[in-house]
């Protein structure tokens, strides 16, 4: 198997834990928080296609979805355009909700193919590239992608645990 075919599996899981948790969901489920304070559906979803939006663009060199494409705009959330919802307040996550999940799965969707056209053409070499050397030891473009692929799983099996819950 090769780097590219591995990482385009990992990807594609994603695909399919987000994919099985806005199936048969209401967007007032979708938006609602556990215990008034957790993170929603909407937020984790959102949040979880942000962050690999943002780090797939940092690593291919070009502007996020969320910003090129207009979806921020498209929204409409409370929040600058740059923002990824790391560190959100709890009125930050609040801002984060959505009248219908159409569009939610299409940002989902649009960034899901950005990553697996990004990582269709990588090789070994290029996996070692350096791509941040704020990190001691520096790290490289495939532990930057398997950092990606893990925090969206957690994020998505934090999302799909809340779908479970009752309300």
């Amino acid at each position: 198997m090769e780097s590219s075919e591995l990482l385009t599996d990992a990807f594609g899981r994603i695909d399919g834990i987000v994919s099985g948790v806005l199936d048969d969901l209401m967007p007032a489920k979708a938006n609602w928080r556990p215990g008034g304070v957790g993170n929603s559906i909407t937020w984790l979803v959102w949040h979880l296609s942000r962050g690999q939006d943002e780090q797939i663009a940092d690593v291919a060199g070009h502007e996020s979805i969320w910003v090129r494409d207009g979806y921020a705009a498209k929204f409409g959330f409370a929040l600058e355009p740059a923002d990824h919802g790391y560190g959100h307040s709890s009125e930050q996550v609040d801002a984060v909700r959505v009248e219908s999940l159409d569009l939610l799965r299409e940002y989902h969707g649009a960034v899901l193919a950005q990553s697996l056209e990004y990582v269709s053409g990588l090789d070994s070499e290029a996996l070692n590239r350096v791509v941040d050397r704020r990190w001691d030891p520096p790290v490289t473009l495939g532990v930057r992608l398997v950092s990606i692929v893990d925090d969206c799983v957690q994020h998505g099996g934090q999302a799909a645990y809340v779908k479970g819950l009752p309300r």
